[in-house]
């Protein structure tokens, strides 16, 4: 066997000096052809996922405070609180991890269970309007601050999310990189994206 001696001084298999060589000119290649783009673009939508579920969770976590705080001053309505724990626990009892996201019934069920929550919180944000000393209560107040900013949060990252989800969905479809796809991704499925009714989508409204 013919072998190559570097400046080094070390002796290397020509065969392993010719794979070298063509790892070097194939790397580039590949990333040239658009051998990266696929699980580039699937990262990046995992990674968008992650940000939709961080703000879905952050909603969650202001939900205990907000109806204690409406408890204090609304004992009465009773079948408005309750819904709004139950859909809570409901909303959070189903998760839908980046491995997942093919999956389009865990998708749907993710989805109508924040959709259910949503309308239990548009009912509740309603029903304070009837308590004025309520409206005024400087921890609702800041709650209701809060639930604000996470609405728009949630709002923001659900379109980033689509949109990562877009450009995937793109590259397993579309030329040059559906080659790869066929030849080396050969397991990645489409994501599945946000597909609700518009009256579902509308967030609560937390502005008096």
């Amino acid at each position: 066997m013919q072998t190559t001696i570097f400046s080094t001084g070390r002796r290397w298999p020509s065969s392993r000096v010719l794979s070298v060589l063509a790892l070097t000119l194939l790397v580039p290649l590949l990333s040239a052809c658009g051998f990266n783009t696929i699980p580039t673009n699937e990262e990046r939508a995992k990674a968008a996922w992650s940000e939709v579920l961080n703000q879905y969770q952050r909603r969650a976590d202001l939900i205990p405070n907000l109806v204690e705080t409406v408890k204090g001053y609304a004992a009465q309505e009773k079948d408005v609180l309750t819904s709004v724990v139950e859909a809570r626990a409901k909303a959070t009892s189903v998760q839908v991890s980046p491995e997942t996201l093919t999956d389009p019934n865990a998708m749907k069920v993710f989805q109508e269970n924040q959709a259910q929550l949503t309308g239990a919180l548009s009912r509740l944000l309603a029903v304070v309007e009837n308590y004025p000393d309520l409206k005024s209560n400087q921890n609702f107040l800041a709650l209701q601050s809060q639930l604000e900013g996470t609405e728009n949060r949630i709002a923001v990252a659900r379109r980033d999310y689509i949109e990562a989800v877009r450009v995937y969905n793109t590259a397993l479809k579309t030329m040059p990189t559906m080659i790869w796809a066929w030849i080396w991704f050969t397991g990645n499925e489409p994501y599945q994206t946000f597909n609700i009714e518009e009256s579902a989508k509308q967030t609560p409204q937390v502005k008096f």
